[in-house]
């Protein structure tokens, strides 16, 4: 009989460990009291756990990845695979944001949560979670995945679409890795091994704006946003572009900061953009140093760019090499379609 995996549990708050106070529900539950609500989890695989924050994931920063990357480094050697309880506001941001920081890792990092807390008699916190352990333990599994509703969702496809509901999380564009039912993993995706090692990254540079365009936004706002952050990070309508009513003072910015960062995105959830469409995403090569977020979802656009700026000199590097490096399936489509 093959020996138990051993899974360590990081535990960060969120619902799944929420209690309800006099001011509506609060992280409260332990580490330790989640796992006596899965006690089948123990016939699974060997774990320990650490309660490495306790809030609210509307309250998670880059710095508290940075913390979850750390614990996991420390720990790689000891365990088997990781998994990480987590809210679920903010959970495809920190699935991103870990994949872009944790790469290469054979070792599967699992992040988890629910919809209702792990202490009520209806709830999914308990599936979600013995879900994971079962993921985290087998032999095929590896890198970072969100493990929700029965899915398994690569880290850099996740996306929240749903604020109540169970199946709160959809694969964007890309499929599901596997179904988990009834303690079964039904994999779509086969895994080739990483041939890399594994690689950590605890440098981040938050100096990123998300600009999200408006009908008849106005120009003003531009120039305190340019002056202070290192990336502007357009999230345009459609396929992307520019409106005439920034135009003028956006491009302008764009040639009086020309090492400034202006990376285009999207605000539709499925297709990506495609700025050779419409003659407002032409001009943006005549004056910008901009990158195209294609197919990538708007949550591994930030948490790449962070990772990028902190990592490299991107004033030297070729930051069109690094951003559309396939990186835990982001990039599908991008790197083909994009126009020289």
């Amino acid at each position: 009989m093959s020996q138990k995996k051993r899974i360590l549990l990081l535990a960060t708050g969120g619902t799944i460990a929420s209690r309800k106070s006099d001011n509506g529900l609060k992280p409260q539950i332990t580490p330790e009291e989640l796992l006596q609500y899965i006690p089948q989890a123990a016939q699974i695989c060997e774990i320990e756990a650490v309660q490495l924050l306790n809030i609210d994931s509307s309250n998670m920063e880059p710095e508290h990845w940075k913390l979850m990357v750390h614990a996991i480094r420390e720990n790689y050697e000891r365990f088997d695979g990781f998994v990480i309880a987590h809210g679920t506001d903010t959970m495809a941001y920190t699935a991103a944001a870990l994949s872009y920081m944790i790469q290469n890792t054979k070792k599967p990092v699992v992040i988890t949560g629910a919809q209702k807390p792990i202490d009520l008699e209806i709830t999914d916190a308990k599936s979600n979670l013995l879900d994971s352990f079962l993921y985290a333990s087998d032999e095929k599994s590896q890198g970072v995945q969100i493990v929700f509703d029965g899915k398994v969702i690569a880290g850099t496809r996740a996306k929240k679409v749903r604020s109540k509901s169970y199946n709160a999380f959809s694969s964007i564009d890309y499929p599901c890795l596997a179904m988990i039912q009834d303690g079964n993993i039904m994999r779509y995706i086969p895994m080739l091994p990483y041939e890399q090692e594994v690689q950590f990254y605890e440098k981040l540079d938050e100096s990123v704006f998300l600009m999200k365009l408006i009908p008849g936004i106005k120009p003003k706002v531009l120039g305190s946003i340019f002056e202070n952050y290192d990336c502007i990070i357009v999230e345009s309508f459609g396929v992307g572009g520019i409106p005439q009513s920034i135009a003028d003072e956006f491009y302008r910015l764009c040639r009086k900061y020309p090492k400034k960062l202006v990376v285009m995105a999207t605000q539709v959830a499925h297709e990506g953009s495609d700025m050779t469409v419409y003659e407002v995403g032409h001009d943006m090569k005549a004056y910008c140093r901009f990158l195209e977020s294609y197919d990538m979802t708007l949550e591994s656009v930030i948490a790449k760019v962070m990772w990028m700026l902190g990592n490299y000199d991107v004033t030297e590097a070729d930051v069109e090499e690094i951003f559309y490096r396939n990186i835990n399936y982001d990039v599908i489509f991008g790197r083909n379609r994009r126009c020289e």
